[in-house]
């Protein structure tokens, strides 16, 4: 089963039926999925996983931050998490890296979302795979994803 049937079948167990936009040659960047969907970069929700101390730790954030490793996510978790490559992604998470959905994974990482998200009345995430995504309203993101609201995203002066 490819990532988005997987993830779909998991959108079933929560008895969500998500609306699901695809593009078939996908969007590399945030930017790329801004203007694909004709929304702005903050309303795309990317999920980046990390090496945590205790596991996978899979963070929301806004397309158009970088989430402060070093600083807050270290302060979060109790000490700064490593960069995890694709396999390690695609094994502990059980998606491509591209295509990684806020919720749905294999396991059961740590998953944080950044509080900017909470700005926007809606956001769009990865639907499994690096062609789909979904629209979502933030506070229901967090709220099916598990994720503890936090700030992650690097402060810029």
């Amino acid at each position: 089963m490819d990532g988005h049937h997987r993830w779909l079948a998991a959108c079933a167990t929560l008895n969500l039926t998500p609306e699901v936009a695809s593009y078939p040659a996908g969007t590399a960047t945030s930017a790329d999925a801004a203007a694909a969907l004709g929304c702005t970069v903050e309303q795309i929700a990317k999920s980046v996983v990390f090496v945590g101390a205790n596991g996978p730790v899979v963070v929301i954030a806004s397309g158009a931050d970088r989430i402060d490793r070093k600083k807050r996510l270290r302060d979060v978790l109790g000490a700064k998490p490593g960069m995890a490559d694709a396999a390690y992604v695609e094994e502990q998470v059980g998606y491509r890296v591209g295509g990684v959905p806020p919720f749905g994974h294999l396991g059961e990482p740590t998953v944080l979302m950044d509080a900017a998200l909470l700005e926007h009345d809606e956001v769009w995430a990865a639907a499994g795979s690096s062609t789909t995504v979904f629209r979502i309203a933030p506070e229901d993101l967090a709220r099916l994803a598990g994720a503890h609201v936090c700030d992650v995203r690097e402060v810029r002066p």
